[in-house]
């Protein structure tokens, strides 16, 4: 079985076989058209002369593979076997090309084609063919060729599975790198959208604060302190500014000044600044009191504590309601009582005692 085994071919002989095989059926074809070439003009010499060119490019040829790999052993033998190559080629191509189409034949054209290939066959074949090695050797070049072919198809997985992870990781980022910049963009859009609001309204503010400007006496208010603020009435001065009737003027702005004359004649002095009902409203933070329309409890405060501080000295409850109900203003009994009650209590003090029980005595004679 082992004898058998070493008489079986190697792929190399295989391989060296048919390119044998087919150089020898190439070899007869060119002696078959080169002896109808030379022989009606060579007679029986042409015999031996065709004979003799295609066996030497057949030794060529087989000296060539005992050559090897050793490149300066091989190379007079190809450049012999080239020139029979092109020898033998170029008479039925010459033959062909003087007869002219009349001389036209199959054979002639076929040859130097197979001839020309073969030649070409064994020079590309040759130099991966190698030497010629033993058994044993060509077992262990296969199982190194073996690893290597593992080694690089493990290589091809791992850069395979990298390469699909980074695809992976490139479709994620650009979903996460998408989703920030939505995000990052709605987050500028609502501060954008807040902004322009803002800057609305602060034009608004603007606007108000320059068409209606704050009295001088709301700027000059002091501020109260941490720990050192107690509720007290506001100090109003007094300045007396009634009309021809008696009836104080509500909502009149007197910023002008008032001269009286001094006991000695001198020449008088201007009074203080009259505090306004609209000055009043402003510093009580409610809106201007209008005669004739519905007052709320703070309002009405405002309106009775600028009629009672309207003259000097401040006027009772019966001369306030009076002035009230004069100046066009409405409201109860009943509340205007009450408010008037809540101005005394704020003021305090034995006078503000005085006056509550001289507005209740006058109340009970105007009942009586």
């Amino acid at each position: 079985m082992r004898k058998i085994m070493s008489v079986r071919p190697s792929r190399r002989g295989t391989v060296l076989s048919i390119l044998g095989v087919i150089t020898l059926g190439v070899a007869l074809l060119s002696v078959l058209v080169s002896y109808r070439v030379l022989e009606p003009r060579f007679g029986a010499w042409a015999v031996p002369t065709v004979g003799a060119l295609d066996a030497l490019w057949c030794v060529f040829q087989a000296t060539e593979i005992l050559a090897g790999n050793n490149r300066r052993r091989a190379r007079r033998v190809q450049i012999g076997g080239f020139a029979l190559t092109a020898i033998n080629a170029a008479i039925p191509t010459v033959h062909l090309i003087m007869s002219g189409p009349g001389g036209f034949d199959m054979a002639y054209v076929l040859t130097p084609v197979a001839i020309v290939a073969t030649k070409g066959a064994w020079w590309m074949a040759m130099p991966s063919l190698g030497r010629k090695t033993s058994s044993e050797t060509l077992q262990t070049i296969a199982s190194k060729r073996q690893q290597v072919a593992d080694q690089l198809e493990v290589m091809e997985a791992e850069a395979a599975h990298r390469i699909e992870l980074l695809d992976v990781a490139k479709d994620l980022q650009m979903r996460v790198a998408e989703a920030e910049t939505a995000y990052r963009k709605a987050v500028l859009e609502a501060q954008k959208r807040m902004t322009e609001e803002l800057h609305e309204t602060a034009e608004a503010t603007a606007q108000t604060v320059q068409e209606k400007a704050l009295p001088a006496s709301v700027a000059a208010i002091v501020l109260p302190e941490l720990g050192q603020w107690t509720p007290s009435a506001p100090a109003l001065p007094i300045a007396p500014d009634r009309d021809a009737t008696g009836t104080p003027a509500i909502g009149r702005d007197i910023s002008g000044t008032q001269v009286s004359a001094g006991a000695d004649g001198e020449a008088a002095r201007p009074a203080e600044h009259t505090v306004t009902l609209d000055e009043l409203a402003t510093v009580a933070g409610v809106p201007v009191p209008e005669p004739g329309v519905p007052l709320s409890d703070d309002q009405m405060a405002v309106v009775l504590r600028h009629l009672r501080y309207s003259d000097d000295p401040p006027l009772s409850y019966r001369k306030a309601r009076a002035d009230y109900r004069g100046a066009g203003f409405v409201g109860s009994e009943e509340r205007v009582r009450h408010v008037w009650g809540t101005v005394l209590a704020a003021e305090g003090g034995e006078e503000a005692s005085e006056d509550a029980d001289d507005s209740e005595d006058e109340d009970a004679d105007a009942d009586a």
